[in-house]
This record gives structure tokens, sequence and C-alpha cells, in this order.
């Protein structure tokens, strides 16, 4: 008798392809709406209380054509959607430039000899390492909405934490999710907070006592909850879900390597000294991240810049390798190193591409277009009329994490959704503020785990991670930070929060 195998989790690109052909069902049932617009800073802004429903609508084709998307156009659809701003082409380059770049780092192999020698002196501090990295991470996303750029900080950090005894799985949360938390929690964020309370009509940057509390509560509950698996990983690797894959795609070097920098002492154990090459490299690579950190902080910079900036920073490092003539860093495998860098990224690209699709089956997310979309965002905003307030309050905190699943941009869901909810709020008794409160929360907290947010696929990518894999993982811990948030929002609503 063999025993039964276990059964193999679905790729999420299986998932996504499956959700498109429910949606494109859902979408011949239901009418499509649409609402009067008004232009705000080149965006559409819908009115309150224009939503119409729009005759003639038949769902997606098969096949679309024009400007119609169907079900069989959906990948080429999402693949060319959009702009170099955002998703989705914007954000498939920027994978596939970063992913090159990064290649190219991880060819002079300076990364994994500067990994050697941290691990063999055995700081008594490495153990700060995680809750530091979280606090800033997190203060990223709260300060300038870090989001995309916690991808290549990924791609950095998970070979490292992988070495250190940790897993994968904890590189994308002191990255990726700790810039999630601070994104929702913040009291400044640009691209939310900001965003929807100049279209409530709330004075921006108010209210900032609260939402300052807030970002420390969850924060330290992010931390916690970070060491509390780390601990655990740490004391047994085999309880990681990522284990097989970390031991595949993040090796450790052989032993008393012969690479450049691995001397023996006069006992003939292995030195943790690096050549000057290396270090070199090394260097190039810090000041990479802190020069893309204060371009995003003091000058704005974004996709199209943030990619052209690692791009440099590969070349450079590639070009160092070369000229120091490291192990493997001849001009042939260094292009080869690009190649397999941006391969690497493949499988986050279709995810994305496909993410994208699933919002166009519905007709898109534009309120002045005919689109499912403005239906089911019309009726939930109806169906909280009439609720006592602090019920209504935690349904809109839970109509925004529902809505993030289609409209994962922060300040698009803020265009789209605010100018509805905001007045909607006066007629319940709440103040608009509260309102705020729960989009920023279930728009922010909800980008952790939904497949349609690029962000996350891109870093799970960088960390060789399955999103159904990070499904397994991390349902828990969101619904740890969606009862805090419902605390929050409830907490706020009895205070008066303004």
């Amino acid at each position: 008798m063999h025993a039964p195998q276990a059964r193999a989790t679905p790729d999420v690109a299986l998932i996504l392809l499956a959700l498109a052909a429910l949606l494109a069902g859902l979408a011949h049932l239901l009418p499509a709406g649409q609402f009067l617009v008004e232009m705000v800073n080149g965006k559409p802004r819908p009115v309150a209380g224009s939503y119409h429903v729009v005759a003639g609508w038949t769902g997606p084709p098969l096949f679309g054509s024009g400007d119609t998307v169907g079900l069989l156009n959906l990948l080429f659809e999402g693949l060319v959607s959009g702009g170099r701003h955002g998703s989705a082409v914007g954000v498939i380059a920027f994978l596939l430039v970063i992913g090159g770049a990064f290649g190219l780092v991880m060819q002079t192999g300076a990364i994994q000899r500067g990994l050697e020698a941290l691990i063999r002196r055995g700081s008594a501090r490495l153990h700060l390492l995680l809750p530091l990295l979280f606090v800033l991470f997190s203060l990223g996303g709260a300060v300038f909405g870090m989001g995309e750029e916690a991808v290549a900080f990924c791609l950095l950090l998970a070979p490292l934490l992988v070495r250190l005894g940790y897993d994968s799985l904890c590189a994308v949360i002191v990255t990726y999710v700790a810039t999630q938390i601070g994104f929702a929690t913040s009291w400044m964020n640009p691209f939310s907070v900001a965003v929807a309370q100049g279209i409530s009509g709330v004075p921006v940057g108010s209210g900032a006592g609260l939402r300052m509390g807030m970002w420390a509560v969850f924060t330290a509950f992010g931390i916690a909850y970070l060491m509390h698996y780390a601990a655990r990983v740490k004391a047994d690797p085999t309880r990681s879900l990522t284990r097989a894959a970390d031991l595949r795609h993040f090796p450790a070097p052989p032993p008393h390597s012969a690479d450049a920098g691995a001397q023996l002492d006069g006992t003939g154990q292995a030195r943790s000294t690096l050549a000057l090459a290396d270090m070199a490299v090394l260097a190039v690579v810090a000041a990479g991240m802190v020069w893309v950190s204060w371009g995003v902080l003091a000058w704005g910079w974004y996709i199209p810049e943030i990619a052209s900036q690692f791009f440099a920073m590969g070349l450079a490092c590639a070009l160092l390798a070369w000229l120091a003539r490291l192990p493997g860093c001849d001009a042939n495998s260094l292009a080869a190193a690009f190649r397999r860098g941006m391969a690497d990224m493949l499988p986050a690209v279709l995810v994305v591409a496909l993410a994208k699709g699933l919002v166009l089956l519905l007709g898109g997310d534009n309120p002045g277009r005919p689109s499912v979309l403005n239906t089911l965002l019309f009726h939930m905003g109806q169906g909280l009329d009439g609720l006592p307030q602090a019920v209504a309050a935690w349904g809109m905190l839970v109509l925004q994490s529902m809505l993030n699943f289609f409209v994962p941009s922060g300040s698009g869901q803020a265009a789209l959704v605010m100018p509805l909810l905001a007045p909607l709020s006066d007629l319940l008794g709440l103040s608009r503020q509260v309102a705020v409160l729960a989009f920023q929360l279930g728009d922010g907290l909800t980008n952790i785990i939904i497949p349609t947010s690029a962000s996350l696929v891109a870093c799970l990518g960088a960390a060789r991670i399955d999103w159904a894999v990070w499904l397994r993982f991390v349902w828990r811990l969101q619904l740890w930070l969606f009862a805090l948030a419902s605390v929050f929002v409830l907490a706020a609503v009895a205070v008066g929060y303004r």
C-alpha cells in the first residue's frame, strides 16, 4: 500500500483563470452601471447620486474586438493595459528591469560572500535585525506610501534571512507586509489618506493623533507576530511552508569555498574576509538602495525612475565584477544572468496581467464608463443606509476590503469610492473622518493577501513564493489585522473622531 500523496496547491494563475470564468458569467447576469463624472486633477470622479443603469450591456464575449475585452482576450489586454506609471504595463516593465538588474548583482557572488562573512562573525546584534527592518519599512509605507519599492529589498533580503536560519516568508513580512501596515495606518500617506481626506472635504493631515497611535499599535503587533514566527522557524526549519523552495532557490555555498575572499587562518578554518571587488559591489548596492529611497522621498520618484536607477546599479555592479575578473563574471555569463533574472519574474508578470484582466472583464474601474463594478459599488453603498452608526462604519471597512480586490490602487480607490461614501456618512450621522479611516484600513491591510495587488505578487516572485502558499501562511495574520482594524473603527465612532 502506498501512502496517499498530498494534493498539490493550485497555481495562482489557475486560480485567477477560474475566477475570470466566474466573473465573466457574473457580468452576463448583472447590469452595468455608470456615474456622471467630474474631472479632478486629470482623473474621473463620480458624482454622488448620479448612478444609472446602462442599457444594452451584454457582458464580455468569448473573443473581444476593438475596446471590448473578451474572456479569451484576458491575458493580452491585461498585459497592455494602463501606462508607464502603474498597472499593468508599467509594473510589468518594472518587474522585468529590476529582475534583470538583481540577476547581475547576484551573479557577481558578492552578496553570497558578504552573507558568509556576516554569518561567520556571529554578531550578537543580529536578533535586532528583524524588528529594526520592520519599523523602517513600516515608516516607509506611512510616510511616502512605499509598496513597489519593497520588491528590490525582497530580492536582497530573502537569501540573507534564509542563510540566517529564517525563511523567505520572513523576508516578505519584514518588507512588504510592514510597508502595508504603515500604508494602512498612516497619518500622512500621500497616496491614500491625503487623497481620501481631500476628496471628502476633510482637512488634509487632520486627525493625525489617533492615526499615529494606531500606527504604533499595528507596527508593534506586526513585530510581535514576526518575531514569534521567526523564532519557531529558527528552532525548527521544517515548520516553514517554504523550506523546500528556500533550499532550492537560496542554497548555501559549499564550506571553505575557493571563491574570492575566502581565506584560511592558521587553524585551517575559513576566515570571513572579502576581496576589494566584493566590497565595492556591496557598496554600490547599499548606495543604490539609499539613493532610490532618497529619490522617492525627496523627488517623488515612482516606477519609471526607480527601475532606471536599479538598472544603473546592476550595470555598475556587473562592470566592477567584470573588471575584477570575479568568478563567473565574463561578459557572456553576465548577459545570461540578466536574462535569467528577467525570466525569474515571468510568473509574477503573468499574475499581474491576469489580475488586471479580471477588472477589465467587468467593464473596468472608470466610474464614467459602463461597468458591473460600478453596479456592485453602488449597491454595496446603498446597503449601508439605515444601519446603526457603529454597524455602518464597520460595514464601510468591509466594503473597502472587498473593493480593494478589484481596485488595489490606493489613490484610484479613493477617487472611485470616497465621493460616494463621504455624503453617505453624513446621512448616517458619521463623521467623514471615520469614513476616511475605514477606507484607509480596508484599502491598505488587504493588500497583503489579494492576488490582484501587483506589489504583493512582485514581492512573492522576488522571494520565490507561490501565492497559494502565501495564502496558507498569511490568512491568520490577515484576520488578526482585520480584527484590530475593526476595534479602531468602532472606537473612532464611540469617541466621535473628527
